[in-house]
């Protein structure tokens, strides 16, 4: 089938090598702009723009929608579908209109849950123990489409945001190309979403990082995995600014007030937290140092335990 991609991050990267690799034609791949990255600021092109350089497809990087030039040339590429895979721009209704087939998107969750930017890091960060992918067609409302095919995973106790991003890349694309393959041999069933069972996962921002060291040991748990790779949670201990990577539960139990240091252990650091519980913090990084084992930071940054 005739094809127009957009996508941005490597989640859409895994989907449109998959449509590569299942010998659609790729009319054309939309993708942001260039961004500058890193502390030299220097400009980076997406994880989707870099694979479609390298097996020659053609990139475009409109930075308006509204604009009747960036209109017709999509027109003009005259795709029979559009693929739309965490593109991070909204689509002007007239745009979705142009394939005959329409546009088709994958969202990562099982709409109508956690509609929005951010639906992989809020699984993690509402400690949900089952997620998955959705594809949809596209809409003027946001990840409100009719669904046509989805898959669900369990999500790892354990498991970061990231480490479920990179599980849910690998799925979605199975996912994808099945629905493809699907619309391709003729018309394909959707079910509308059920609006009243709509949760909604806006995008993390840093100030999410800071651990609220009064909630339970399992909410602090779910808010350190779903904010790695980025933000990161953080904490300040003896003035300093850490951000914390891992922790782990424990049976512990003290009347020590949260956020508060309890003991140091071979594992790390014990801290108070609500209810009376303990948390060990495991992993961790100090402003301008490397991340590594609590334990080993400790030993060369030791603190009063009161």
């Amino acid at each position: 089938m005739r094809l127009v991609f957009m996508g941005t991050p490597d989640i859409a990267r895994k989907c449109l090598q998959r449509l590569v690799e299942d010998g659609h034609e790729i009319a054309g791949v939309y993708t942001k702009p260039d961004t500058p990255k890193n502390r030299g600021m220097k400009m980076e092109a997406s994880e989707v723009k870099q694979y479609a350089l390298s097996v020659g497809l053609p990139v475009y990087q409109p930075t308006r929608w509204k604009s009747e030039q960036t209109y017709q040339t999509l027109k003009a590429l005259q795709p029979e579908l559009i693929v739309v895979v965490a593109y991070g721009r909204i689509l002007p209704q007239r745009v979705l209109d142009i394939a005959p087939r329409g546009a088709i998107n994958l969202h990562a969750s099982l709409l109508p849950q956690l509609r929005g930017a951010g639906p992989v890091q809020w699984a993690v960060l509402r400690g949900l123990e089952t997620t998955g992918a959705t594809v949809m067609y596209l809409s003027a409302e946001m990840d409100a489409g009719d669904m046509i095919d989805r898959v669900e995973t369990p999500i790892g106790p354990d498991e970061t945001y990231g480490e479920l991003l990179e599980r849910l890349g690998d799925l979605g694309a199975e996912l994808l190309s099945g629905t493809v393959r699907r619309m391709e041999a003729g018309p394909v069933e959707a079910v509308p979403q059920d609006a009243s069972q709509a949760t909604y996962a806006p995008m993390l921002t840093k100030e999410l990082s800071p651990i609220d060291w009064s909630q339970s040991p399992q909410q602090i748990h779910n808010h350190v995995r779903g904010m790695v790779p980025w933000p990161v949670a953080t904490t300040v201990l003896e003035g300093k600014k850490l951000k914390i990577f891992r922790v782990g539960l424990t049976d512990l139990h003290t009347d020590k007030a949260p956020g508060t240091p309890v003991a140091v252990t071979k594992q790390g650091l014990q801290m108070a937290c609500g209810q009376g519980e303990v948390v060990t913090i495991l992993e961790l990084q100090a402003e301008g140092g490397k991340r590594m084992r609590a334990a080993d930071y400790l030993r060369g940054h030791p603190i009063t335990i009161a």
